[in-house]
């Protein structure tokens, strides 16, 4: 795994071989942080990153600039691995919780501009994922959320709905509050 770009672009982190999280692809990343690079101004905004697995993207957020990030992940070792590789990588802007995202996600009384998650694919309430994180009032107001997800879930009638991107097997749902 390796960051796309930025300031730590080409820096390669090696997840250990038991490593149970699939991370994005380099190419759908920097996909992603093309499109994201229209939306916003990396070094202003506020970064929630769930389901964090590898830690990833939180590092690709934190090497465009990103001073508030955090990464929230439930497994032990993950979360471990995202903790060392910020300290590694002098990312003090990466704050790493080990919590369950959905009960995170009901007491969090911070707002973020992007909100990206990550969740396995074969979860079963992934489809509750965009509800959940409207129903708490996370996102500011010209805020985006990203879902990660493959292309058997859908959500071009949900409420929040912007944009659907493809690249492979990876999806990427955007949602936005100033969508309706």
């Amino acid at each position: 795994m390796r960051i796309v770009g930025g300031e730590l672009k080409g820096r390669i982190i090696h997840p250990p071989k038991n490593f149970s999280a699939r991370p994005t692809t380099d190419f759908a990343k920097e996909s992603l942080f093309n499109i994201l690079n229209n939306y916003v101004d990396f070094d202003e905004v506020n970064v929630l990153d769930l389901f964090s697995g590898t830690g990833s993207i939180s590092f690709e957020f934190a090497s465009r600039g990103v001073k508030n990030i955090t990464a929230v992940e439930n497994n032990y070792l993950h979360f471990k691995f995202i903790k060392e590789n910020a300290a590694r990588l002098g990312l003090n802007s990466v704050k790493v919780y080990k919590h369950d995202v959905f009960n995170y996600i009901k007491h969090c009384d911070e707002k973020f501009d992007i909100i990206f998650a990550d969740p396995p694919y074969s979860l079963d309430l992934l489809e509750t994922i965009p509800d959940e994180i409207f129903k708490a009032g996370l996102l500011n107001e010209n805020g985006v959320f990203i879902l990660e997800h493959s292309s058997k879930n859908r959500f071009a009638n949900h409420v929040y709905f912007s944009e659907i991107r493809s690249y492979g097997s990876v999806n990427f749902t955007f949602f936005k509050k100033n969508s309706v």
